[in-house]
Formats: C-alpha cells, sequence, structure tokens
C-alpha cells in the first residue's frame, strides 16, 4: 500500500530515547532498534541522517548518541527534513506519472489538485514547525510516569 514514509515517526521516536535514555545509559543502534522495532540497519541509517542535519552526535564504536541541539530549537519540521522524507522533489505527494492527456479529467488534474496539495503541504509543514522535541520528550515522560 502507499502511504507516507514512516522515516520521520522512527526519527521522532528515536529522538526521544536519546533525550529520555541517554541521561542514564549509552544509546547505540541496537537498543533503538530494541526499542523502535526495526532493523538496526534502518536505525543506523536514520542516525546518520540525523548527524547529518546537525542534530545528534554520534561516537564511533558503542560509544551511543547525543542530542546537541536544544530540546526547544528542534522542531518536527527539522525532524521531518532531516531524514528526507519528501525525496528528491520536495513534495509531500507524488503525482501519478501519466494521467491521459486525451481523457478530459486525465488533461486537467494537475490544474486542479496541484496548488490544493501545495497547500496542504504547506499547512503539515507549518504544524510541524510549531511543535518541539521539548514538547513531545516531555509528552512521553508524562506518559510513561503515569
Amino acid at each position: 500500500k502507499m502511504q507516507i514514509s514512516s522515516r520521520f515517526t522512527i526519527a521522532t521516536h528515536m529522538l526521544i530515547i536519546i533525550a529520555l535514555e541517554g541521561k542514564k545509559t549509552k544509546v547505540t543502534s541496537d537498543f533503538l532498534a530494541a526499542s523502535v522495532g526495526v532493523n538496526p540497519v534502518i536505525i543506523r541509517k536514520t542516525l546518520s541522517q540525523l548527524k547529518n542535519a546537525e542534530l545528534i552526535s554520534v561516537a564511533r564504536g558503542t560509544g551511543g548518541t547525543k542530542i546537541i541541539k536544544d530540546l526547544n530549537e528542534i522542531t518536527l519540521l527539522d525532524v521531518y527534513q532531516a531524514v528526507e522524507c519528501l525525496g528528491k522533489t520536495g513534495q509531500l505527494f507524488s503525482f501519478h506519472e501519466n494521467p491521459n492527456p486525451s481523457c478530459p479529467i486525465g488533461s486537467n488534474i494537475h490544474a486542479v489538485l496541484d496548488q490544493k496539495l501545495l497547500d496542504i503541504q504547506e499547512a503539515m509543514e507549518n504544524q510541524l514547525r510549531q511543535t518541539s522535541l521539548a514538547q513531545v520528550v516531555a509528552d512521553a515522560e508524562a506518559r510513561i510516569a503515569k
């Protein structure tokens, strides 16, 4: 099935673990993989993307990983952009390749949808921009404490 990539939620999950567990233990890719429930290869790729975005540092070997920016200064949009959920186009919605130009709907589908889709993407990005990693970490901490 087609859906928006899970890379964003995986990365956010990882950052919450690093923020909460990193204080008391070394957070390694195996540790992260166990909590997130995905292959360590995916974890390492995501760590590498978060490192390239200068959100975390990763010590070589089993040194573990740390968030190197203030949690209040990292937005969910930063995380989303770091893991390249949008791919090369930078667009949330990819268009099906070959709408039939001789069909009245096929020939007009771009005119009908393009701006609407861009508006939806912009609204989503604004929502992501308004939420800091500090907020989701605090929420996770509060739920764990219950």
